[in-house]
């Protein structure tokens, strides 16, 4: 028969997860000096954008050039309210301050021919913190993995009579 483990035996796998919890979603304090001002050109033409991912850290200021190089191209990246639209040989330009993490969809917004649709790209917003949130994630691991370890190696331990 198999007793069910006590409130205390719960206690440090139940604060392992909520430091993990803290460690995901807590905001670290961001230093002002990391953010850049970076352009960056897109070029439009036979449905695709090139490049077709832009990769920015969290803070900078964005130029965003987009250039259609055949037809008139748009470009939509909602997260942040940027709409474009380029004449062939044009060049237009919005800037915004990439200040939400994430992988963000660039679509093209007129029509263009039949390969339309599948004209998009990605925008990547990357929080300057992951390197540190991995790290912390990857010493709760090893802790937890420490007491699952300690516990059961005390369910292993032969249970010992005192001579009577």
């Amino acid at each position: 028969m198999r007793i069910a483990p006590g409130p205390r035996r719960l206690l440090a796998p139940a604060l392992v997860g909520l430091a993990a919890v803290a460690v995901i979603i807590v905001p670290l304090p961001q230093p002002a000096s990391d953010a850049t001002a970076r352009t960056v050109r897109i070029e439009a033409e036979d449905f695709a954008f090139s490049p077709a991912i832009v990769n920015v850290q969290r803070g900078d200021t964005v130029t965003l050039e987009l250039v259609a190089l055949d037809v008139v191209h748009g470009l939509h990246l909602d997260a942040y309210g940027v709409e474009l639209t380029a004449d062939p040989g044009q060049t237009a330009r919005a800037t915004f301050v990439a200040d939400r993490p994430g992988t963000f969809t660039i679509r093209c917004t007129v029509p263009c021919g039949p390969l339309h649709p599948f004209m998009i790209g990605r925008l990547r917003v990357d929080p300057s913190d992951s390197l540190l949130r991995a790290a912390g994630l990857a010493l709760l691991a090893v802790v937890f993995g420490g007491l699952l370890a300690r516990a059961r190696l005390g369910a292993r331990a032969p249970i010992s009579s005192a001579p009577a």
